[in-house]
């Protein structure tokens, strides 16, 4: 009786490790002179890239700026940074599939264009109006419409692709953006204004 449940328990973890186990080992026979044999291609993605481990997407790795700078002189002439951009560390092809904005707290967003059209606002109204584009692509402006949030894009368009980290001549966007703010009484800095949203998605088919 012992030596019977030996030999089932000796079964049983056979069957596991063989369970466990992918292996090329399992053939066709090809038993004639110009006869065929068929192999299968499986594909299986895994977390460390070996036969046999977890299961796991390919991981998306994005870095986006964390700050946006605005500066605005005594005149009204505004600067802002010229190396922003986003990046892409993923091995696989990404998006910027919406971007959009949300003024903070005690500020407004407006119609961006001529910073002469704010001419009419009173100091300290804390508005602005903001411009944005990827790449070579389109500008976004802000409207009037809401002072609040508005979306910019809603959908990818040119300059918002980008390739898997691979191909390092394409993987990343440029961020062009401005702004038009009204006047301010006393001097501020690095105040939040405003956030950007981006959304990020995989470029699938």
């Amino acid at each position: 009786m012992k030596n019977t449940k030996k030999i089932i328990s000796l079964v049983l973890a056979i069957c596991m490790l063989a369970s466990l186990a992918i292996s090329a080992s399992a053939a066709n026979t090809v038993d004639a002179s110009g006869g065929t044999g068929t192999s299968s291609v499986t594909l299986s993605s895994t977390a460390d890239g070996s036969i046999g481990g977890d299961p796991a997407a390919t991981k998306m790795s994005v870095v986006v700026p964390t700050v946006l700078p605005v500066a605005v002189g005594t005149d009204g002439t505004v600067s802002t940074a010229t190396d922003a951009k986003i990046i892409n560390n993923s091995f696989g092809a990404v998006k910027v599939a919406n971007i959009s904005i949300e003024a903070a707290q005690g500020w407004s967003l407006a119609a961006f264009g001529d910073k002469a059209s704010l001419a009419h606002e009173k100091v300290n109204s804390n508005k602005f109006g903001f411009s944005i584009s990827l790449g070579n692509g389109a500008a976004q402006i802000t409207d009037g419409k809401n002072a609040s949030k508005q979306t910019l894009l809603t959908d990818a368009i040119e300059g918002c692709y980008m390739s898997g980290a691979g191909d390092t001549s394409a993987n990343t966007v440029a961020i062009s953006y401005n702004a038009i703010v009204t006047p301010v009484s006393e001097a501020v800095t690095n105040t939040a204004i405003a956030s950007v949203l981006f959304i990020i998605a995989w470029d699938a088919v």
